[in-house]
């Protein structure tokens, strides 16, 4: 379980988040939504002991990620640019991450072939796809078989056949008991496979709830996102604004995180 409550973080003047509350609880996928500078990036880097809370707490199975003893075997983080070295094969990232993390050698086998990616072991990684690049991170995420996964844009950059698949790998993480947390703007795969939202706007929570609880008294759940977070465009001038096709705005969390938002 992911339990955050309270959290606060400062820039200097800027509060990138503000009072945050909310759960993510096992067994379900918690969409994690707002736009560009809405402070899920810092959230998450507080989250994941990359960064310090000015107040709260972000815990994860009751626990700050610097207090767990195996955090590899506790959560797992399948953030944009997995770090892998393009000259190394996908088992030669893989196995140095486990020999890092004091996790058995058999586990690299057993994730590739999990995430699809078997055949390619000895590949470099300069060869793959973007595709493949993100099957990677998940394998790199899932080597401790941790309770609890945090996934940052999973389908992001994707084929169609590639969204379907990690669709379903998603969903079956989930279903195995897993607390999955899922940032995204790609909001009508959000509403395909989440079981809970978390709506924040300007480092605050806005709206909470399943995706259909969430949409009440609008034609979509796209239109409640926008109403929910409607602001004048000269309001946050620099830090962007939500694309629902794609692509990043300039965000005042994104301090060289690879990507999270």
């Amino acid at each position: 379980m992911i339990e955050i409550r309270g959290l606060t973080r400062r820039f200097g003047a800027h509060t990138a988040v503000d009072g945050l509350t909310f759960t993510a609880r096992p067994g379900q996928v918690t969409g994690f939504l707002g736009p560009n500078g809405a402070g899920k990036s810092t959230t998450l880097r507080v989250l994941l002991g990359l960064d310090r809370a000015d107040a709260g707490t972000a815990l994860i199975g009751g626990e700050r990620y610097a207090e767990l003893r195996r955090p590899a075997t506790a959560v797992g983080a399948q953030l944009d640019g997995g770090g892998a070295h393009p000259a190394r094969t996908a088992r030669a990232h893989l196995g140095w991450i486990a020999r890092a993390n004091g996790l058995p050698a058999s586990r690299v086998g057993e994730v590739l072939e999990g995430v699809g990616l078997g055949r390619s072991a000895r590949a470099r990684v300069r060869t793959f796809s973007l595709g493949m690049g993100q099957r990677l991170n998940l394998a790199a995420a899932l080597l401790g078989d941790p309770g609890v996964l945090v996934m940052d844009e999973p389908v992001n950059g994707l084929d169609p056949e590639g969204i379907r698949w990690m669709r379903g790998f998603t969903r079956q993480l989930a279903d195995e008991g897993r607390t999955v947390l899922l940032s995204s703007h790609f909001m009508g795969e959000i509403a395909r496979i989440a079981d809970h939202l978390v709506v924040v706007d300007r480092g605050r929570l806005v709206a909470e709830g399943a995706p259909d609880e969430v949409a009440e008294g609008h034609a979509s759940l796209e239109d409640a996102f926008f109403a929910l977070t409607e602001r004048p465009h000269t309001a946050d001038a620099g830090f962007g604004r939500w694309n629902p096709g794609g692509g990043n705005g300039a965000t005042p969390d994104g301090r060289g995180n690879g990507g999270v938002r």
